[in-house]
């Protein structure tokens, strides 16, 4: 490669998500409108399993892990794309890129191990419900919460070292509206050899392959469980105790896939993908959970229920 093609950066201008003039307040207003009810419905979330004691069990345990981590994870990418659209400036220094990027891997990496947890809960739930909170006891489940949040920020680490040691960059120009891995290794310079290895080792098979293959494996004894129940009613129960959790790993999966599944150096960008993973994900995940799910049906009316007497007696 040419030296004068070469370039040492300290911050980074992002491109955002559109490139046509016409369109930026639509888009900003649609961002907008996504952070909005992705945060007040996994706060909605927070606050019911908080507030009602009916839902103090493992499930929902871990569903206000995942709704906190949905909150973190869009509040990472999405506060920059707001903020470009305020005030015009679509530059990012290089230490914020380099935070913003290791904080969104983490949180990615740990959804897919969160909701593996979130699997084994409802495979001792279907499986073996009469030891469920014996085994899914309170010690048990912070352990596993935990587990998850630390193994997936260490799992990230030396890729992240390896990408913030890079020294020249063919552009400081992202094509992208926030600091992610792939555009910035196509960007490099430098041999990226190692990192290619790290990707495929930890972010391919030990962050998405492992976990998806345990919980499929959950669910394999799960479904082979359900067949097994001779009420047709208690089978349908069954199955819709998993319904939203399988939905939403369907889609956390599908997006990861299409989003990444792109041979690094002829990577290019894919917005609309990448804006479904980070905003639209996390916005349908307490959707799914409210409208499939009725535990938490019912503690929005018990509630809802209590603040009309509270608004009436007042």
């Amino acid at each position: 490669m040419d030296p004068k093609n070469k370039t040492m950066v300290c911050y980074f201008i992002l491109k955002g998500i559109s490139d046509v003039p016409d369109l930026q307040a639509l888009v900003f207003f649609l961002v907008l409108l996504i952070y909005l009810i992705t945060f007040g419905g996994n706060i909605t979330i927070l606050l019911l399993v908080f507030l009602d004691s009916e839902l103090h069990t493992p499930m929902y345990y871990f569903l206000c892990n995942l709704s906190i981590l949905d909150l973190s994870s869009t509040t990472v990418t999405l506060h920059k794309v707001l903020f470009m659209f305020v005030t015009g400036n679509n530059t990012v220094a290089f230490i914020a890129c380099m935070v913003q990027m290791y904080i969104f891997c983490w949180l990615s990496g740990n959804a897919l191990i969160l909701l593996t947890a979130m699997s084994y809960d409802r495979y001792v739930a279907i499986c073996h419900p009469l030891h469920y909170m014996t085994l899914m006891n309170d010690r048990f489940c912070a352990a596993l919460a935990s587990f998850c949040w630390a193994i997936s920020f260490l799992q990230i680490l030396p890729s992240m070292v390896i990408v913030a040691r890079f020294t020249c960059y063919t552009s400081h120009v992202i094509n992208h509206f926030y600091c992610d891995i792939m555009p910035l290794i196509d960007l490099t310079c430098n041999d990226t050899s190692i990192i290619q290895l790290l990707i495929f080792t930890e972010g391919v098979l030990l962050s998405t392959f492992t976990p998806f293959l345990l919980t499929f494996i959950s669910y394999v004894f799960i479904i082979t469980a359900i067949i097994r129940i001779q009420s047709s009613i208690g089978r349908a129960k069954a199955f819709y105790t998993c319904s939203s959790h399988l939905t939403i790993v369907g889609l956390h999966y599908s997006s990861l896939v299409c989003q990444y599944l792109t041979p690094i150096g002829t990577f290019k960008s894919n917005k609309l993908i990448a804006l479904f993973n980070t905003a639209v994900v996390p916005m349908l995940n307490p959707i799914i959970y409210s409208l499939k799910n009725t535990d938490v049906k019912s503690a929005i009316q018990r509630k809802c229920h209590y603040f009309m007497i509270q608004l009436k007696g007042a």
